[in-house]
């Protein structure tokens, strides 16, 4: 059992690490591409204008309405369905893949953005409009307003919201196995496949994923506090 899941040659411990790497990377660009579709969403929401908030609450319903393996199959295998006749158009011939890793992180982030879109919105409105009344009346410009108020508040308020998001996201990576990636999901399904030890990797990819899910608390919770200490400083020396 430990010569599998070590990293001789007989082992698939290089294989597990790598396809965790693998799963972080992917869980990190899915974010960062759901913050800023998310930012969009959110600014719809919140717009006095009607046809951005109801576009808004059409990309919700939509990315929350329809499975995400199935979103994924629509990104990958329709996207390069697509891009396969356009080429032919062109002159190209046989199958054009898109790249599994991009299209992976865009699926999943646009997927993340639906949600983290909601987070931004609610810490918009948890935000205090007095102290933005207050810094427009002392003539401060609306760029640092939003630079020292504005966004430090936001990101506050948004960060437990967004460490939900994470864990969301991190599980929906193992989705992405459709498309050949070699995350955690991919790596235990071959070597399970390859020695027929399905309960043995199967369980090392959980424990993968439950140890990921771990340190991301830890460091969500780490960061949640730091960002507090201002803020509670504030608090504490307004109270004296």
């Amino acid at each position: 059992m430990l010569t599998l899941l070590g990293f001789s040659e007989r082992g698939w411990g290089g294989l597990l690490l790598m396809a965790a790497l693998t799963t972080l990377c992917l869980t990190v660009a899915a974010l960062l591409i759901g913050s800023l579709v998310g930012a969009a969403v959110a600014a719809a929401k919140l717009s006095s204008r009607r046809r951005w908030r109801v576009a808004g609450e059409i990309y919700s319903v939509v990315f929350r309405g329809i499975p995400e393996l199935l979103i994924i199959y629509l990104f990958y295998f329709g996207g390069s369905g697509v891009l396969t006749q356009v080429g032919r158009w062109f002159g190209a011939d046989g199958f054009i893949e898109l790249p599994p890793f991009l299209i992976g992180a865009l699926a999943i982030g646009l997927i993340s953005a639906s949600y983290q879109g909601e987070v931004y919105r609610a810490a918009r409105l948890a935000v205090n409009a007095g102290e933005l009344e207050a810094a427009l009346a002392m003539g401060m410009p609306a760029w640092r307003r939003a630079y020292r108020i504005l966004l430090p508040q936001v990101a506050r308020y948004a960060l437990p919201g967004l460490s939900n998001v994470w864990q969301m996201s991190l599980k929906d990576s193992a989705l992405v196995s459709v498309t050949g990636i070699v995350e955690v999901m991919r790596a235990s399904q071959m070597a399970a496949g390859s020695t027929r030890q399905y309960f043995l990797f199967y369980l090392a990819g959980a424990a993968i994923y439950l140890i990921l899910t771990v340190f991301s608390n830890i460091s969500f919770a780490r960061l949640e506090q730091k960002m507090s200490q201002p803020h509670q400083r504030r608090t504490h020396q307004e109270t004296i």
